[in-house]
């Protein structure tokens, strides 16, 4: 708790890739999904992988290499490891990514401070499954992805995701990001060439680390759906998500208040039946976003 405390702003520091406690929780009840990608819509094959880079990870313990060399969390499935990359942001930061799935329909996956890629393996793995293009980067100071002395410009991380994305053959994307990852994922959304077809944040503040999520929904007129505990960190982050909400200039906007407590991909990992039932919606939402963008 407190690291997300401190990603949010509401204390000092900001911590590395620890995940929280879970509580009993409930969520969201599921939507009707919109048909998936079809196969004839698919981009050409992806171009070839990067090459692989030497650096200190920031969880060395929890960190081991791939077939091609790449370093990749030890969260991360072992029959999907095949699938991680390194990615290197404009600032010359290294970040172990998993690329799940191909064609033209991209999706972004942005986890929170203070978890790890693994946060949003499971939803990755059933896009994919459906017909996504799917990229998952590992923040800096977090799991694989390369140790610094500080922790500032987490929106270029999402950057680069969003640039690999486009490398691989996406043609346009879906944002989603939980926490501080949903407010980089909306930042990073605003300038990017990939035409921006909808956005999921999850407990994501209005503000972190320099990034401003109310000037980005600003600019993001596509789809959006909300979602926050009222319960999580005492109110504070509903708080900061109203904000957003009220700042967001899309016509179709969603506000999901879910009653478990829990922040970010919580809300889906740890609620059980309820969980999965917040999973379906998300997953039902990205698919009516692109249908809607045809």
């Amino acid at each position: 708790m407190a690291a997300a405390l401190g990603c949010l702003g509401l204390v000092s520091g900001c911590s590395g890739s620890a995940e929280k406690p879970a509580r009993d929780a409930e969520a969201g009840a599921p939507m009707t999904s919109a048909p998936a990608p079809s196969a004839d819509s698919r981009a050409p094959a992806p171009p070839p992988d990067h090459e692989p880079v030497s650096y200190k990870p920031s969880s060395p313990d929890r960190t081991v290499r791939t077939a091609r060399g790449h370093q990749v969390n030890t969260c991360v499935p072992k029959d999907l490891r095949s699938k991680a990359t390194t990615l290197t942001t404009s600032d010359g930061v290294h970040l172990s990514a998993l690329v799940l799935g191909e064609g033209p329909d991209g999706v972004l996956l942005d986890h929170e401070q203070g978890y790890n890629i693994c946060s949003f393996v499971a939803i990755g793995r059933k896009l994919a499954e459906r017909g996504y293009h799917v990229v998952i980067p590992e923040y800096r100071n977090h799991g694989a992805s390369e140790h610094l002395a500080d922790n500032e410009h987490i929106d270029r991380d999402a950057r680069a995701g969003l640039a690999e994305l486009r490398r691989v053959g996406a043609k346009r994307v879906f944002l989603a990001g939980a926490s501080c990852g949903g407010t980089t994922a909306a930042v990073a959304g605003v300038d990017t060439p990939l035409p921006v077809v909808g956005l999921v944040m999850m407990s994501s503040p209005a503000r972190c680390l320099g990034a401003d999520a109310v000037a980005a929904v600003r600019k993001l007129r596509v789809p959006t759906l909300l979602v926050v505990s009222p319960g999580d960190m005492q109110g504070a982050v509903e708080k900061q998500v109203r904000e957003v909400y009220a700042a967001s200039a899309a016509r179709n906007k969603e506000l999901v208040i879910n009653k478990s407590g829990f922040h970010g991909t919580d809300m889906i990992r740890r609620a059980g039946a309820s969980g999965a039932a917040l999973q379906d919606r998300v997953l039902a939402f990205v698919a009516d976003s692109y249908a809607a963008s045809r």
